[in-house]
């Protein structure tokens, strides 16, 4: 029986995510990718991640009681997505981390793919998400998970930017469905 399973993250769960994120810093640095190498937004990052965690927004991936994976999955960004772009029409996906130690197990793809069966329990048709403008590696890989892009925008203050969706009927992994595992805050609390 598999031991992966996917969860609302908890309070106490963002050392963990930042874990994952410094892991992903060292990899992309290795790689010559300029994404999050500036310290400095680590602790905005984690006070992002607590808010995110408190209102139900993060998920992680467990195997074997270690966080593996996390994705947020949020609202419109309005430096990116235009009222004709209809915003409310998809749920967002951000933070997509997965290990380095799951690469080649389509852990990133089937995250996506649970992002898609949450905008289709919600009624909604698209998953969109931005990602860094520089970073061509990961533009490739959500192309390859079916995303189309819808254009780069590129506000000063911001080196995200580079705009895609995907249907949220398309499922790419079926057979490897991310199991989830209920774990309400409120019943975590009172234990």
């Amino acid at each position: 029986m598999p031991t992966e399973h996917i969860r609302q993250a908890l309070p106490g769960d963002e050392l963990s995510l930042m874990g994952l994120r410094e892991e992903a810093e060292k990899w992309l640095a290795a790689s010559g990718i300029d994404q999050w190498r500036d310290p400095a937004t680590r602790g905005p990052a984690l006070v992002k991640w607590r808010a995110d965690i408190v209102a139900g927004r993060t998920w992680v991936v467990e195997d074997q009681d270690t966080i593996t994976a996390t994705i947020t999955l949020t609202g419109p960004d309005f430096d990116f997505w235009r009222p004709e772009d209809d915003p409310q029409s998809a749920v967002y996906a951000a933070k997509l981390i997965t290990t380095r130690s799951a690469a080649g197990n389509h852990l990133g793809g089937r995250l996506l793919d649970f992002a898609c069966r949450k905008a289709q329990a919600a009624g909604l048709p698209w998953v969109r998400l931005d990602c860094w403008r520089d970073n061509e590696r990961l533009q490739r890989f959500y192309l390859q998970e079916g995303f189309q892009h819808v254009r780069t925008e590129a506000p000063r203050h911001r080196k995200s930017g580079w705009l895609g969706q995907r249907p949220a009927n398309v499922i790419r992994y079926p057979s490897e469905q991310l199991h989830e595992v209920d774990t309400h805050l409120s019943s975590k609390r009172s234990a």
